[in-house]
């Protein structure tokens, strides 16, 4: 995982369940809500570039949600369903 604003490495590891990237202490998957603990560690995969298409991505319909909606249309920071364009 890079950090947003250094572009360096930071530690962090997988969901055992999606996959997705989050940081090593969290308590909860950001992407599928798993509670994660300490035996829930995996290792992460070298990142290449160009492996994730930001074009595919739906923002959350909520104009103060930052986050994107899932395969199952909800959003998944907020948990909100996916209603069409924001406002």
């Amino acid at each position: 995982m890079k950090c947003p604003h250094c572009g360096q490495r930071i530690g962090g590891r997988n969901c055992s369940s999606c996959n997705a990237e989050v940081l090593e202490d969290s308590f909860f998957c950001h992407r599928c809500g798993l509670k994660l603990g300490k035996e829930e560690s995996l290792p992460i995969p070298s990142e290449k570039e160009g492996d994730t298409d930001f074009s595919r991505r739906i923002l959350c319909s909520d104009g103060n949600c930052i986050g994107v909606v899932n395969e199952q249309g909800f959003c998944k920071v907020c948990g909100k369903p996916y209603t069409g364009d924001p406002p």
